[in-house]
């Protein structure tokens, strides 16, 4: 009787130099989010508020809620004062 031993491999990439960290099983192609830098996190929310800006102008339900965001923040920014 052979008895074969496999050991189930994880292999980390990154496709920015350590920034974002990806992980998966030796010979899958799916792979899990490990790390992201919160620099990148950030810049990304910034362009996802700008898409949200330009799209709220022909929008009305997403106009009306940008407005209101506006608004709670500058109520938030004079109690901060």
């Amino acid at each position: 009787m052979i008895i074969k031993s496999v050991e189930e491999l994880t292999i980390y990439e990154s496709p920015d130099g350590g920034k974002t960290v990806y992980a998966r099983k030796s010979g899958d192609k799916d792979r899990t989010l490990i790390h992201e830098d919160p620099d990148k996190r950030v810049h990304d929310r910034w362009f996802k508020w700008r898409d949200i800006l330009h799209a709220s102008e022909d929008n009305v339900t997403l106009k009306d809620l940008v407005e209101k965001a506006e608004l709670v923040y500058e109520i938030i920014k004079k109690e901060n004062k």
